[in-house]
């Protein structure tokens, strides 16, 4: 199947779910990132749960704190 991963087109496995996406994608601090399968929030307990799938677009989120 064809999912878009960051603005990227990549070939993966049908079945794939978030939390092996993560994996595969060797996504950095995994425990810090949040996930958005069109536009939609996955919530973290259900990353093993969501499968992706065919056209899907997957976003890998950072939020970071600062200011003053």
């Amino acid at each position: 199947m064809t999912i878009t991963v960051a603005g990227v087109q990549k070939e993966y496995e049908y079945g794939i779910n978030v939390a092996k996406l993560i994996e595969l994608e060797d996504v950095e601090t995994p425990e810090y990132v949040t996930v958005t399968i069109n536009d939609d929030f996955v919530d973290r307990g259900a990353f093993e749960s969501t499968i992706i799938n065919d056209g899907d677009n997957v976003e890998f989120l950072y939020f970071m704190g600062g200011g003053h």
